[in-house]
């Protein structure tokens, strides 16, 4: 091949131009880069709102590499055959692309590796959607780490790599490939009219996300510490939308969170914490795929969970109706905004696996359907953490009362009233956007009268603990 033969970048859930370490490498050599986003399995087995976010990030994405005299081509197709194809179109003699470490994805980027390295052809992954390969944080006898605490203290003083800036100008080819249309990819069609709720919640593309981390920086990360656990005030960086499909990296958001740490700011630090909890959460998925679908804690694979989602305590959950106000506030806010408050999703799973006693499963599913800021193994490590079958999980027996838990983090009511509309003279509008958001199957209106408690904190306490006892854990 000729050195100036095209560069194909794959593009997966990296869409940024900045800090973008395939892109860059890519654009130095001085040879055409072609960007490339395919739509596989990966991309076709998303849930709805995870599928639908994604659509709009391509387009966003899209945009910005026509501004910068490049363009996005899109293909549908098995990973492999569709960059032989491409491979034979345009010439290109590379392949560049971002690592991912789910399992599924693992093994579509060996095999499409196996396969350009067989046609001679340069395929090179780059580091970039964590901060520390899973690989290179051993413990002093050469295992992973299975507990947060010593992994964060291992990597807390690490050197991460300085964010690199958008190329100032990808060389384009002579001749570009054929695009199929976004539009036809229709990523958004299972949202259904939910699209038009959440879409002004939606904070799209890595402007808007450099925005907010930069506002977070200079006006809440001093007090982090607190308010990250009141789910009544902005007091999060909101960046897990962003994060998610890679819309800024993690290295941009280590850096400025260490600059407010060294100036002083008190709650810095817990943030580059909740940063590693993220990197932490990968590491396990890496080392043991198991945390995706099974109990990462083996004894609890005994354990006599409900597994029916049809059953009416499962289906009352999912609808934001179980009487109990903290955790219906929190699904209602997830089906309104496409996310979820980090102390009410921690409610709502506890609710669900210990009250309800409900495979955590059935509730990580869930989340994957109606979660734009769905991550793979944050979800999942999330789910098992509440449940008691994780890795660092919290202890199996404590069981969070979802009455206390709001009492100490919404003692006057904003949250729950922010987001609950039965049996107000007059609900805000974000708590009516629920009744427009859910599907019309479910027939339900502000109206409606609010619901007695399905299971009572106390008597769902009760029952947990009774269940453990009996297994004997």
């Amino acid at each position: 091949m000729s050195d100036r033969s095209p560069i194909l970048v794959w593009v997966r859930r990296d869409l940024r131009l900045t800090d973008h370490p395939a892109l860059s490498a890519a654009s130095k050599s001085g040879r055409p880069v072609i960007p490339v986003m395919i739509r596989d399995t990966a991309v076709d087995d998303l849930g709805a709102a995870p599928k639908w976010r994604m659509g709009l990030g391509i387009g966003h994405l899209a945009e910005r590499y026509e501004s910068a005299g490049s363009r996005l081509i899109l293909r549908s197709g098995d990973a492999v055959d569709v960059l032989k194809t491409l491979i034979e179109e345009t010439g290109a003699g590379a392949v560049y692309w971002m690592r991912a470490y789910d399992p599924a994805s693992v093994a579509r980027d060996t095999a499409v590796k196996s396969a350009l390295k067989e046609a001679e052809i340069e395929a090179q992954s780059f580091a970039g959607h964590l901060m520390f390969e899973p690989w290179t944080v051993e413990t002093k006898q050469g295992a992973f780490y299975k507990v947060y605490t010593p992994f964060w203290k291992s990597v807390r003083d690490r050197g991460v790599a300085d964010p690199l800036p958008a190329p100032g100008r990808i060389p384009a080819p002579d001749c570009w490939p054929a695009s199929e249309a976004l539009e036809d990819w229709k990523l958004g069609a299972a949202m259904r009219r939910g699209a038009e709720v959440v879409r002004p919640w939606v904070r799209l593309g890595e402007e808007a996300a450099q925005g907010r981390l930069g506002a977070f920086i200079a006006h809440k990360v001093k007090d982090y510490d607190t308010t990250r656990n009141l789910p009544w005030t902005d007091g999060t960086s909101c960046l897990s939308e962003n994060l998610a499909l890679g819309e800024i990296s993690p290295a941009q958001c280590w850096h400025a969170g260490r600059r407010a740490m060294e100036e002083g700011s008190k709650g810095a630090e817990t943030f580059l914490k909740e940063l590693v909890w993220r990197e932490f959460a990968y590491h396990l998925m890496w080392h043991t795929p198991r945390l995706l679908d099974s109990n990462w804690r083996e004894e609890w694979e005994a354990f006599p969970w409900n597994t029916d989602e049809d059953r009416p305590e499962v289906i009352a959950w999912k609808q934001g109706r179980t009487g109990i106000r903290f955790v219906d506030a929190g699904m209602r806010e997830m089906y309104v905004t496409g996310r979820m408050h980090n102390r009410a999703r921690m409610i709502v799973a506890s609710y669900l696996t210990k009250h309800l006693m409900t495979d955590w499963k059935i509730g990580m599913r869930w989340f994957e359907d109606c979660l734009i800021d769905w991550d793979p193994a944050s979800n999942a490590m999330g789910w098992q953490w509440s449940a008691g079958s994780g890795p660092d999980a919290t202890p199996y027996f404590r069981v969070f009362n979802p009455i206390t838990q709001r009492d100490k983090f919404d003692p006057k009511r904003d949250y729950v009233d922010r987001w609950i509309a039965e049996g107000r003279k007059s609900p805000t509008d974000t708590a009516q956007s629920y009744f427009d958001a859910i599907p019309r199957s479910w027939n339900l209106s502000a109206q409606d009268p609010y619901p007695e408690p399905i299971v009572g904190a106390d008597e769902g306490r009760k029952r947990a603990l009774s269940a453990y006892q009996d297994r004997g854990f």
